[in-house]
């Protein structure tokens, strides 16, 4: 055994300090590039690492707009002796697209479908284009690319090119490279080739050409003829193998096909400017069953009796990776469609009806009668498991008890005949070496996924995980697979393949890359002499970031540690899909890494490391990263690992503006409890003032806004002027927010009606409590920890009573869901309220309320934080009873987030935000058509497209007169209402009278109009 000393040599991160000077190297590139040039310390953190366990700070960072820019940027790295990594969407699990080299991203600008070609079933594509959105218009041909990996919403094809990606339905038309027609691809010393199949009489051709493109020729036959034999006799036959380089496609029986030969090589040999690919019919209908076995072994038993039946997809699950779906709840009314069980396969048949799709699927099981369990799913049940499946990666990362676990043996790959017999050794090994993980994946080519704990964090445990590789290997090895299905070699698994292939073909895979990159440029350290698994770690031996000197949050989820939560993100990227869902709104509109979620946790990773990233929590580069943040908390519900922006940026925020003065808004629309309970006594006054261009500019507010006006009466002056309720029926607290009380008190009028007619007796809290929910947007945490202590002080024989709280904006229940638990996770009346508030759609469906349904066609748009926190979709079902011609539309994020659409720095992101579904989707509906929103900033949005949505409350209010007739107004509340209005009139004109003394006749005209 080494000594402790040695493992650490052998597993420290190198200095991978590059000899290249990079000022030069900036400078030629903004002299020749029309794209962007960056090499920023912010914009080097936001590359150093993918999706794998590795970091590697790159050099700097280019963004090419064309491909002239590519070939100028390959020009400029030749020049300084640059090495260079290309990148797509970022979600290598194996470290291949981190180096310290020029990154090169194409996703910003080279993303076009330049054709489609139905008849030929070809499409041509640019290799930052995102894989959805060619499948979205080959569908409109039936038509589809095959390989859709669960990333399909954000990654490239650039990168699925360079990792050979595979995916679900890989089973009905194989892997990238299998359709891969031709590539465009420039080399490190420029050259330019157009690349495909070849026939014997073009390669002859080919070798008698001077220059590079015949050097490359004649080298690569030699290469092949050398090798031949032990390229037919090592490399294994079975549906997913992706290591190594695909020496194979250079066969004869391939027709020498070099396009082929480079898919997979994860830009250590070319450059991809282009691609046409192969596009496959896709069954316009489809039908899922799923089988339930006593395990997951006798599941993989199973699988050729079922790939028998010609399914165009076969997935499966272990109980193991269901308990941590469950743990998590994420998608857990999903696990409910699974049939009796321990190990699932999800076999999806396709057809030109759903007639003929499910007819396959039945006549599977008529075969399989008297074996497994069995379900087949409606097609919305379908989808819904579908999504569960997609989120295995996520839910394995991290479980809930905070263990995490890695990538490292994530897609080992055997055929379909040897998978029960691989999966119980490879079991049996993880126990002999104390390890666990749970085991799912693409059973239908014999890929096996799984995340397992290694402890990446000592020089033993390394040695521990690196013995342990070695180990599964050769295991896989015996098995006739492959160490990589689907993920590539990169850096985790490079180094093992001389286990796989011998020494002398890893050799040839030398040799082969020497061909094409002489100068040893491209993505160096990766495939061929590669770095050593251990080595690059993001949280390896030099991984020792400091805690904030006063961390607000307390961080239950993560150990405590503000370190360990930054650390949460794995780099899947789900954050940078465009096409659905809330995360993340920013995003979708600059698509800029560092406003995406992934971006943003990844340098405030980087800022606990010190370099790039400078500053600690002074950190500039940290601040403009989450200055687009919206807090919508979208992430902490759709990112796999929720990680949870809103909440990190609100601790950032707290320290970065300790001893600093605030933005201007910061106090405008952060204290906006505090200037409400002020304006809400002369409301003309307060109304008038916000109209003024002045007042916009003093606040911070975009002059294109329409501050929302201060009512004449507040809910609360309404509601103690009422008569009083009719005594009986459970006491419930209506929260009574700022924002409902203040601006618009007619929607909390219209909850205390519903509530009462559904036989609760309402009462309000005192004025003075306050969520404190817009403080957590500006870092004001210590005034919005004292506003949460108030409330469990005031409340407290309430909470412990049990009394319900119902809200009405759904942000203040959140606050009081989730941020008071992230700030007093251990106090007993905190867990009680939080436990005890309701949105009030949520109280009443839990109470069996039956609301009476309004006939009328609807759109109902969710509000963020009640899709993140406060699991909307289970009020859906009342909704549905409520309006039962309701379009639950997936509109995403509203663009103005509380005050961020508000401030004059983020109207035009706002904008464009809400342009993106919402706005569009409100002003396609007719005129008829209701407009339902709970969210007091969703509302403001919506109304800019020219229509007035209305609350959950007052659609139920609406219903219930009527059903009932529209009740007499009180007139002893009518006749208090006037007492407390006359006297505001009173304060409002001694107001005015004091304008005009002090501002002469311009106050006098102001009065004069008044009195008119």
């Amino acid at each position: 055994m080494p000594s402790l000393q040695k493992l650490v040599e052998l597993h420290a991160r190198p200095k991978e300090e590059s000899q290249v000077d990079a000022q030069k190297l900036e400078q030629l590139l903004r002299s020749r590039l029309e794209g962007e040039v960056r090499f920023d310390g912010q914009s080097r953190a936001l590359y150093a690492t993918d999706a794998s366990n590795y970091r590697m700070v790159p050099i700097g960072v280019v963004l090419p707009k064309t491909t002239a820019d590519l070939e100028a940027a390959l020009e400029c790295a030749r020049e300084a002796g640059a090495p260079i990594v290309a990148r797509g969407g970022g979600t290598s699990l194996a470290g291949q697209a981190c180096n310290v080299a020029l990154v090169i991203d194409t996703s910003k600008y080279l993303n076009r479908l330049l054709w489609l070609d139905a008849k030929e079933r070809r499409a041509r594509v640019q290799p930052g284009l995102v894989l959805d959105r060619l499948r979205e218009r080959a569908e409109q041909h039936h038509l589809t690319f095959a390989p859709d990996p669960s990333t399909h919403n954000h990654c490239t094809l650039g990168g699925m090119i360079g990792n050979n990606s595979c995916g679900v339905h890989s089973v009905m038309g194989g892997m990238t490279s299998n359709n891969v027609e031709s590539l465009d691809v420039v080399l490190y010393d420029g050259t330019r080739l157009t690349l495909g199949p070849n026939s014997p009489e073009e390669i002859e051709a080919a070798i008698r050409e001077p220059g590079r493109r015949g050097d490359i020729y004649r080298k690569l036959l030699k290469l092949r003829d050398e090798y031949a034999g032990e390229i037919r006799a090592r490399f294994p036959m079975i549906p997913r193998r992706v290591s190594g380089y695909d020496l194979p496609q250079l066969l004869p029986e391939r027709s020498f096909n070099l396009a082929r030969a480079l898919v997979g090589t994860e830009c250590t040999c070319a450059l991809i400017l282009g691609a046409t690919v192969r596009l496959v019919p896709s069954p316009p209908q489809r039908a899922l069953l799923v089988l339930g076995y006593e395990d997951i072994y006798h599941s993989a038993d199973h699988v050729l009796e079922v790939l028998a039946a010609k399914p165009i997809g076969l997935e499966a699950m272990d109980d193991e990776l269901v308990e941590d779906l469950t743990l998590k709840a994420i998608h857990p009314r999903n696990l409910d469609l699974l049939p009796e069980g321990r190990g699932w396969l999800l076999a999806e048949f396709g057809g030109e009806t759903r007639e003929e799709a499910e007819a396959q699927a039945r006549e599977l099981m008529e075969k399989l009668r008297g074996g497994p369990s069995m379900k087949l799913l409606s097609h919305e049940n379908a989808q819904h498991l579908w999504k569960t499946r997609q989120a295995g990666l996520g839910a394995t990362a991290r479980r809930q008890d905070g263990t995490e676990n890695w990538e490292g043996w994530e897609d080992s790959s055997v055929a379909p005949e040897q998978l029960g017999s691989y999966l119980r050794k490879l079991r049996e090994l993880l126990k002999r070496f104390d390890y666990d993980g749970a085991l799912y994946g693409h059973f239908g080519q014999g890929c096996v996924h799984t995340r397992i704990d290694f402890d990446l964090h000592t020089a033993s445990g390394i040695a521990h995980y690196r013995e342990f590789v070695q180990s599964a290997a050769e295991l896989v090895v015996a098995h006739g697979g492959s160490l990589s299905g689907e993920h590539g070699d990169g850096q985790s698994k490079a180094e093992l393949l001389p286990i796989m292939y011998g020494d002398r073909l890893v050799h040839a895979f030398e040799e082969f890359k020497r061909i094409w990159d002489p100068d040893w440029k491209m993505n160096p350290g990766k495939i061929v002499r590669p770095n050593r698994i251990g080595q690059n770690l993001r949280v390896g031996l030099e991984y020792d970031p400091p805690e904030p000197p006063r961390s607000h949050f307390r961080w239950s989820s993560d150990n405590g540690s503000f370190a360990k939560a930054t650390a949460r993100c794995v780099g899947i990227g789900e954050c940078r899909k465009t096409d659905s869902g809330t995360m993340c709104p920013s995003y979708q509109v600059t698509l800029e890494e560092k406003d995406s979620t992934r971006g943003r946790a990844h340098l405030l990773f980087e800022m606990l490391q010190g370099d790039p990233v400078g500053g600690g929590w002074k950190s500039e580069a940290v601040k403009d990263a989450l200055d687009l943040c919206l807090a919508c908390k979208g992430c902490k519900h759709e990112c796999p690992v929720n990680v949870d922006m809103a909440t990190y940026k609100a601790e950032f925020l707290s320290h970065y503006y300790r001893g600093r003065v605030r933005p201007r808004a910061a106090y405008a629309m952060g204290l906006i409890h505090w200037w409400a309970r002020i304006g809400s006594r002369i409301p003309r006054i307060a109304n008038a003032a916000a109209r003024l261009p002045l007042f916009k500019l003093l606040g911070g507010i975009a002059q294109e806004r329409r501050i929302p006006g201060f009512a004449l009466h507040t809910f609360r002056a309404w509601f103690h002027a009422r008569p009083a309720t009719r005594p009986g029926g459970e006491r419930v607290i209506l929260w009574a927010d700022t924002f409902n009380n203040f601006f618009h008190p007619e929607v909390a009028q219209a909850a205390v009606e519903v509530l009462e007619d559904a036989g609760f007796s309402v009462s309000i809290q005192r004025e003075k409590l306050c969520c404190g929910r817009p403080l957590y947007d500006y870092g004001m945490l210590d005034l919005a920890k004292r506003k949460l202590r108030q409330i469990l002080f005031e409340l407290r024989d309430e909470i412990r009573r049990g009394t319900p709280i119902v809200g009405l904006e759904p942000s203040c229940v959140a606050a009081l869901r989730d941020e008071l638990l992230g700030l007093y996770p251990s106090d007993h009346d905190a867990q009680r309220l939080a436990s005890q508030v309701r949105t009030l759609g949520a109280f009443l469906a839990e109470r069996g309320y039956e609301p009476p349904p309004t006939p009328q066609a609807a759109v109902v748009h969710g509000h963020c934080h009640h899709k993140a926190v406060l699991r909307f979709e289970d009020e859906q079902p009342f909704l549905k009873a409520a309006l039962p011609r309701a379009e639950l539309i997936d509109s995403g994020c509203c663009g103005m987030a509380g005050s961020f659409g508000f401030e004059a720095d983020h109207y035009e992101v706002s904008m464009k935000v809400g342009e993106r579904r919402l706005l569009p989707k409100v002003r396609e509906v007719d005129g008829d058509t209701l407009i339902v929103s709970d969210g007091f900033s969703c509302r403001e949005q919506i109304e800019t497209a020219g229509r007035t949505p209305i609350h959950l409350a007052q659609l139920l209010q609406a219903a219930l007169r009527k059903r009932h007739g529209a009740p007499q107004a009180s007139t002893i509340a009518a006749r208090r209402l006037w007492r407390r209005s006359a006297l505001r009139l009173a304060a409002s004109l001694a107001a005015l009278v004091a304008l005009a003394v002090t501002t002469g006749r311009g106050g006098q005209r102001v009065l004069a109009r008044r009195r008119d």
